[in-house]
This record gives structure tokens, sequence and C-alpha cells, in this order.
């Protein structure tokens, strides 16, 4: 992972400057902002490799941060948050982040987690590219189409597209989509799964509420239809 760019954003001085540390330690180069139009401006000029991103910023909250970026960009996010309902947590993972961090924070779990994100992300051996009806995944170029349309799909929601899309008609645990999508050690919850379908969902079907590629097999989890149709 050395090289990797990874900006802090945090109006705390103290609090970047101590994850600056850890991820200088693991050896990222580490841009910084203090507030969300910074924040935004230094995204998109400085192609950063990874966004840690709090929540609670001037200027403009991390949340509209993440929500314009999502419209620009699939750069991974993990949100810092010092809110802890499970309803804040959704709203971040709603907008498009990957993961995300509850304050206060260990640097060293911090760090951990920037480094699981990153592991996640395209490129692991595999087929290069595998179809199933009119929709298409490219493994290599981390391209996702549907009919020909372009899909704007984050890493966690490729990575999840990827493992259902591999093996049709496999009913997959939430538990099972976590550890392919999120890792075996991330301490989340199961309903995170949930809101990366949902925006799955949003992005790939025609009608969302009448999924025809991604099933809900109630009780058991998700899988991608055997037979893409409307019924």
């Amino acid at each position: 992972m050395a090289g990797k760019k990874v900006l802090v954003v945090d109006d705390d001085v103290k609090t970047v400057e101590l994850v600056q540390l850890y991820l200088n330690r693991d050896g990222y180069k580490v841009m910084t902002a203090y507030d969300g139009v910074d924040a935004l401006r230094l995204a998109r000029e400085g192609r950063p490799n990874l966004i840690v991103l709090d929540l609670m910023l001037p200027g403009m909250d991390g949340l509209e941060v993440c929500r314009i970026l999502r419209g620009e960009s699939d750069v991974p996010i993990i949100m810092l948050t010092a809110r802890t309902t499970d309803e804040d947590k959704l709203t971040g993972l709603g907008l498009g982040a990957d993961d995300y961090v509850t304050k206060p924070f260990s640097p060293r779990e911090l760090a951990a987690r920037v480094r699981a994100v990153l592991r996640r992300l395209p490129g692991e051996r595999g087929p290069a590219e595998v179809k199933r009806g009119e929709l298409a995944l490219k493994f290599l170029k981390r391209e996702a189409s549907v009919a020909g349309r372009p899909l704007n799909l984050t890493p966690v929601e490729f990575k999840l597209l990827g493992a259902l899309i591999k093996e049709p008609g496999r009913v997959f645990s939430r538990a099972e989509l976590i550890e392919k999508t999120l890792g075996y050690d991330y301490q989340g919850f199961d309903r995170t799964i949930d809101v990366h379908i949902l925006n799955l969902r949003r992005k790939l079907e025609p009608d969302p509420s009448r999924p025809k590629y991604i099933k809900t097999v109630y009780g058991a989890g998700y899988k991608f239809s055997e037979v893409q149709s409307d019924t």
C-alpha cells in the first residue's frame, strides 16, 4: 500500500495530526483539510486513493462532501462520526461511504480500516470479465454496465455485485457478503449490506422496487437471479 494517497479531513487539528502520523508510518502520502470546501477541492485536484472524512465540518458538512463526490468519483470514503445511532451511520452509507469509524477512535484501528478498504479494491485474480444477460462487469478495469449504460459504482458496490454475479442462483448470507466486500475483520452491523444492496439496486435495476437482478431471499440473504425477468 506504500505510496497510496490518503486525504484526511477533520476540523480538529490534533486529530488530523494523529491520524497523519499513523498513516505516514504505514507508508501513505497524506493530504489534509480542515473544512468541507477545502476537502472537496483537494479531492478533485489531488485524486487521493482514499478519503477519511469527518461528518461535522465547517463550510460544508461531510455528508454534503460525500454526496458531491459520489456524483463525480468512486474514491473510497471512510466516515468519521461522533454520532452513534444506526440511522446516522446508515445516512453516510446511503450516500456512498464505504465504511465508518465512530469517535472517539483508536488511530491504530483507523489505520487498519484504511488498509482493509484499500485491500478490497478490485484487482484480485479472477475472470477479467463476466456477462449475465445485459449486465457486464470488467474486473481489471473496474467497469460495470447494463445494456451498454455505464454504472457509476462505489468500490463496495462493485465488489458486492462481483461476488453475486460470479455465482448466479447462490444465496449469500449477509455475513458472507460482509466478509467478501468489507473484510472478515469488519466490526459494523449487518444492515450495512442492506444499504449497499439498496444503493446498488437504484443504479442497476430498471425498477428497484421489483428487482430482476438481485433478489432478496427472506431470512437467508441475497442472490443474483439466474433468470433476469420482471417476475
